[in-house]
């Protein structure tokens, strides 16, 4: 943007903050900002302005981080992309004011609205881009973590782990419960590892052939391999499929499948 109308922004900051500050005001029925008290809803408003005149002067060094630093925290904040853009355009109707208000003559203000236009959609869009990539980003490390705490492997006795699995399986979940079964029951040195399956709504060809895979690594490392939660409707499913669940034992309940592992262990479960 040319010079002097960013030292014309500058030079009117105070008016500016002021009216965009009360047209701001308005808005803040948001719920992440009725939290906020009337300082830090000012400071922020203030930050925000800032960085915008800043980002006028068009200067790249260290520009973009700042922008994508201040929309990091914003959405950490739970600031919405809405609220955001409005913001952006209620800052454009403050500027485009002060310069209709102004002394300037018609050719030089329309000179002045048209840059200013290009500058706030600059800005806006680069704004918009950085909020996408930091929540698909965000979106993302949560969905890895959600994957984490979807395969977990337990140790029930001593050589005896299992591992629930809950919800439906696509590859990057089984590739994610092949890498926890083979990590935990080396860890744990297992001798026997339960799959229980009993969360599991749908078992067709693909899940039963991951589950066959994950079972067969197990077997390759020392460790014997139980299947368990195998509901009726689940069998009716394995056997109209044509699914071959031989290669190791199947049990209906993890009860039944922890007494099995102990036999197998040397050990029995006798009640008291």
């Amino acid at each position: 943007m040319q010079s002097y109308i960013v030292s014309y922004l500058k030079k009117n900051r105070g008016k500016l903050l002021d009216d965009w500050g009360k047209k701001l005001a308005e808005l803040r029925s948001e719920n992440y900002l009725q939290s906020l008290t009337d300082k830090s809803f000012h400071e922020t408003n203030q930050e925000f302005l800032d960085l915008m005149l800043e980002a006028a002067d068009e200067r790249r060094d260290k520009l973009d981080s700042k922008i994508n630093d201040y929309v990091l925290r914003y959405i950490q904040n739970g600031g919405t992309l809405h609220f955001l853009s409005q913001s952006i355009q209620l800052l454009r109707k403050a500027c485009q004011t002060l310069v209709l208000e102004s002394e300037f003559e018609k050719k030089e203000a329309l000179e002045f609205l048209i840059e200013l236009d290009e500058w706030i959609d600059k800005r806006m869009n680069r704004i918009v881009k950085d909020y996408s990539k930091a929540w698909e980003k965000t979106i993302e490390l949560q969905k890895l973590s959600l994957l984490e705490l979807s395969a977990p492997l337990i140790p029930v006795f001593e050589g005896i782990t299992v591992m629930p699995l809950i919800g439906s399986i696509d590859t990057a979940r089984a590739r994610l419960i092949m890498e926890n079964l083979l990590e935990g029951v080396i860890e744990n040195r297992s001798k026997v590892v339960l799959i229980d399956i009993t969360g599991v709504p749908v078992v067709d060809t693909m899940v039963a052939h991951h589950i066959i895979e994950a079972s067969e690594a197990v077997r390759l490392v020392g460790t014997k391999c139980i299947l368990v939660g195998i509901r009726p409707e689940i069998a009716q499913t394995i056997v109209n499929l044509g699914i071959d669940l031989t290669k190791f034992p199947t049990k209906s309940t993890l009860r039944k499948g922890v007494v099995t592992a102990l036999e197998l262990t040397g050990k029995q479960l006798t009640d008291m």
